[in-house]
């Protein structure tokens, strides 16, 4: 779908704000018309009225996946992590860090199984380059908590330190000795936040 209206047309604060209004008040037709706004920031609102709304169709969600403003793309993967029929791994080679970073996290929410092995390669140091997704990546492996992604968990802990912390976290979705021993190290870590999550999961002062 193309937009419909060009950017200079109107004022775009005040579709912003009709859009949003629409999301509240129960106007469908006007946050779908929003949809195919010219301006991404009326795009990406019109995503989240139609949602508000229970109006939204996967067709429409897709449309936003496949959005050509990474903000737009973004939101419409957010919203997605409630939608296990509208695919997402795509996002995860998304040319913007951003929405590769929320497209792990939705599949975490998702917990969907079958995008275990893509979120392994992008959580690896080697994997992405921004540490935000790298860290997406492992959060959403937590929450998946599929026995295979356990070596890459263990791998993050390797990492910098925001994502050792999220690796310490997303151990506790994992049993066994190897568990137990990663979070014994992380007792030692140098960040006092990845030694403060291994010792709540642990239970020790």
């Amino acid at each position: 779908m193309q937009p419909a209206t060009e950017p200079g047309d109107g004022d775009v604060t005040d579709r912003r704000r009709d859009v949003a209004r629409a999301g509240h008040v129960g106007d469908v037709a006007r946050a779908r018309d929003g949809l195919s706004d010219g301006v991404a920031t009326v795009r990406s609102t019109a995503l989240g009225a139609m949602d508000r709304l229970e109006a939204l169709t996967d067709d429409e969600l897709a449309t936003g996946l496949a959005d050509p403003d990474p903000s737009v793309r973004r939101r419409a993967a957010e919203l997605s992590a409630t939608r296990r029929d509208v695919p997402l791994s795509g996002l995860l080679d998304d040319p913007d860090p951003s929405v590769v970073e929320m497209a792990a996290w939705a599949m975490g929410e998702r917990e969907e199984t079958g995008a275990v092995a893509r979120l392994v390669r992008l959580s690896a140091v080697t994997g992405h380059a921004d540490p935000l997704c790298r860290e997406a990546a492992v959060a959403g492996l937590g929450a998946i908590g599929d026995p295979a992604a356990l070596p890459a968990v263990l791998a993050a802990l390797d990492d910098k330190p925001a994502i050792r912390r999220r690796a310490a976290v997303a151990l506790a979705a994992f049993d066994g000795p190897e568990v137990e021993a990663a979070l014994r190290r992380c007792l030692q870590d140098r960040d006092w936040q990845v030694r403060q999550v291994a010792e709540d999961l642990l239970d020790v002062d």
